[in-house]
Formats: C-alpha cells, structure tokens, sequence
C-alpha cells in the first residue's frame, strides 16, 4: 500500500439527504460563459457552494466583487487568503453588464474581506448597486457585506445605497465563533446589524448561521434570539459541509426534519422569513425570501 495515501484523511460520506444539483445543461453553460466573459469571481465557484448547478440552471449567481482573494483565513471557508490586489474600478460596470446579459432582475452581490482598505470596500458596494440600477430598469439588488472591522461610518454607506436586502452572516454560535471566525468577534457582528436596523429601520437586514460544526441545540436557538433581537428581518441555517481539507471538520449531519423544526421556530421567533435546510445557503432562493419578508412588512 503507499504509505502516503495511507496517511491522508479520508472524505466522510455524507448522508442521502445531502444531494447536490450540478447541473450540466445549455443555461448552466450560458453562466459560465457570461461570467467569463466579463471576467468576474462568483461565490458559487470559490466557496465551491452545492447549490451552483441548480442555480446556474435558473440563470442566477451570486457576483462576488473586491476580488477573489480575502484578507482573513475563516476555518470553514475556501476563498483564497493572501494580500489582495487594489478594487478595479471598472468591476461594477461588468457586474451590471453580465447581470442584463443573464437577465437578472434579482441580483446578489458578495465580496471577500478587505481589511486593507480604509472603508472595507463599501463605497465600492454602494457603486455596484447604483451600476445595477442604471443598467437594469426595476432591479432588486441584496447585499451580503463583511463587517467593516465594526466601522459605522462604512456600514452606513452600503445601506444608503438602499439594497433590497442588506446582510451580513453570523455564520456560527457564540461559543464557536473564536475557533471559526478568528478574525472576527461575535458581538461586532450583532452590534452591525444592530446598528442598521436602529439607523435605517425601513431595511430588511438578513443574517445566516452554518450548523454541524459542535452546537448544541440550545445554542442555535440562543443565536436565533440574539438575530432577533438585533433586528434582524430574515433567517438562514444550512447544514456545513467541509469544503477542503484544511477547513474545520464536520462534527454532524443534520436531518432535514431539524431544519423543519428550527424553521417553524424561527418564524414563530418574529423573523419575516426563515429558510432552513441542509443545502441552504445565505443567497439560496433569496428573491423568495425576499418577497416573503416583504409580504410579512406589508402585512404587519
């Protein structure tokens, strides 16, 4: 036997509830070929997500923008981690651009963490949105920002940018959050979106949180309530799965009738729109979201 390949780890099998779509059809292959041509990052490539097939099929992606490079080493992620390059301050043109060409009328936009710069990208986020309203007639544009190392001021910019939705993920539970998130601090995340909903209450702001990485169940419902009680309007919580093997193991699999319970639990929580399940992730069908919150606002 090589004795090399006796000391690598081997993959867990993951469960049959964890399926992915990867979709090989003519409008998966038409995505590929607009980002490409536009030479833009999505998150759906570099955070390798399972839901990329089934999306693409649809015609929807999430940009990333700022680069393909981020400046912190979260364990659960797969983004590349080093010094990044300056902004390019054409990218908002071709995001706007591959976005009419996809015919996107719901547009998500991410980026990686730039703690090098001075606002954290967010003057950059808010060209992005205003590109996309000048491009595409009606376009609903949902932001998923980094936390700006806690700066109000760069906070403050992209949600005067007015986006449909404007978020920023939690990802995991206190108690985990150090080991998870090093670069990052629990209550700075709360204390953001918090501050959003305080400064500009008439936004929806939406946070996610991952699980299968070692929370107990009290602790997901205790991350539920801080959400909550920061304001927060919509709710993600997707099952983790291990994207490489440098990234935080997979300490459980969750069934998807758990993910039934703490969407029932969420909603009953307050929260506009939950959407829970195995293969979720923060931009999974999140135009549906979106307008489930929206009818929520309108009905309350």
């Amino acid at each position: 036997m090589d004795k090399q390949a006796d000391k690598t780890p081997q993959r867990r099998r993951h469960p049959e509830w964890i399926r992915a779509h990867l979709a090989h059809t003519e409008r998966s292959g038409s995505v590929r070929g607009v980002l490409a041509a536009h030479g833009l990052h999505t998150v759906c490539q570099e955070a390798r997500c399972p839901n990329r097939g089934e999306c693409w099929d649809a015609g929807a992606a999430t940009f990333l923008i700022l680069g393909d490079t981020c400046t912190r080493n979260c364990r659960y992620c797969s983004v590349a981690h080093a010094a990044p390059g300056p902004p390019d301050p054409g990218e908002p043109h071709r995001v706007a651009q591959a976005a009419r060409d996809l015919g996107c009328h719901y547009v998500v936009v991410t980026s990686v963490t730039r703690d090098d710069l001075p606002d954290g990208g967010a003057e950059h986020f808010a060209q992005v949105v205003q590109t996309l309203r000048a491009a595409i007639s009606g376009v609903r544009v949902e932001l998923l920002v980094p936390d700006f190392l806690g700066e109000e001021h760069a906070a403050l910019i992209v949600a005067d940018s007015q986006p449909t939705v404007l978020g920023h993920n939690i990802e995991t539970v206190r108690r985990l959050f150090p080991d998870v998130r090093p670069a990052g601090n629990y209550d700075r995340s709360l204390n953001l979106l918090r501050m959003w909903k305080r400064e500009r209450p008439a936004l929806t702001i939406k946070s996610g949180l991952m699980v299968g990485l070692g929370e107990t169940r009290a602790e997901i419902t205790q991350a539920l309530c801080d959400l909550r009680a920061a304001g927060v309007d919509i709710v993600t919580v997707g099952q983790y799965l291990q994207p490489s093997r440098d990234c935080v193991p997979i300490e459980r699999y969750m069934h998807p009738d758990e993910f039934q319970d703490i969407q029932a639990q969420a909603l009953a929580m307050g929260f506009s729109a939950a959407v829970c399940g195995p293969l979720v992730r923060s931009s999974y069908h999140a135009e549906d979201a979106a307008n489930a919150a929206r009818q929520d606002n309108t009905n309350s």
